[in-house]
């Protein structure tokens, strides 16, 4: 079978964990819905360069998903990282529809169609939970399932999966956290899909070297 695009979806993998932790670093938050209007207001420019950030990065990842195949065509950990990969694309998607949403957030606060006790109200919908709360569960399963299957694959190196449970860890703590450290907790998901697009690169190298030989 032929597989050259494994090193450009690999790449496009790296980059957009990359891309995804620095928009998640970058991201204005305000403790209250006052301050998160005024942010908006005073940093029009950040806002809406975060969420181009978020919506680049969701359709590298998504891209780059692909490459994930390379390290799981071993039967130990092959289903359960297949279900990994199919639950992080649908977490990627709803990335991409949380940038969608931060757009349209700044529209409504640039033109006033949004007030303080409107956006608390609107945080209290039931289906703008539902979305939000389905998009970051199916990425937080995606990244276990697949943090698992490579532990049983042995395809990466051990501190890869271990990154990606440590991320996954962080993320439900991350309210009890310093708003800094919090922050910082996205580094560790882009260092593991880092790790596991160089080793995804690196494997279909490999494999080359074997067929040329």
């Amino acid at each position: 079978m032929r597989n050259e695009w494994v090193p450009a979806s690999a790449a496009l993998l790296v980059t957009g964990a990359m891309a995804l932790a620095l928009a998640s670093i970058l991201t204005p938050d305000g403790s209250n819905a006052a301050e998160t209007l005024r942010l908006v207001r005073e940093q029009d420019s950040r806002w809406l360069a975060v969420s181009a950030i978020y919506f680049l990065a969701a359709a590298m990842l998504i891209l780059g998903l692909p490459s994930l195949l390379v390290l799981l065509d071993r039967p130990p950990g092959r289903y359960v990282g297949l279900a990994g990969v199919v639950s992080l694309a649908i977490g990627f998607v709803g990335v991409a529809g949380y940038a969608a949403l931060l757009v349209f957030f700044r529209a409504l606060v640039k033109t006033e169609a949004i007030r303080d006790q409107a956006l608390d109200a609107l945080g209290e919908d039931v289906g703008l939970r539902i979305f939000l709360y389905g998009w970051i569960v199916a990425f937080l399963l995606g990244e276990l399932l697949l943090a698992a299957a490579l532990l049983r694959a042995h395809s990466t190196p051990r501190w890869v999966p271990m990154l990606m449970l440590g991320h996954v860890l962080a993320v439900p703590l991350a309210a009890l956290l310093p708003d800094a450290v919090a922050r910082t907790t996205a580094l560790a998901f882009a260092l593991a899909f880092a790790g596991v697009g160089v080793r995804a690169a690196d494997a279909h190298l490999g494999s080359v070297r074997r067929l040329v030989v």
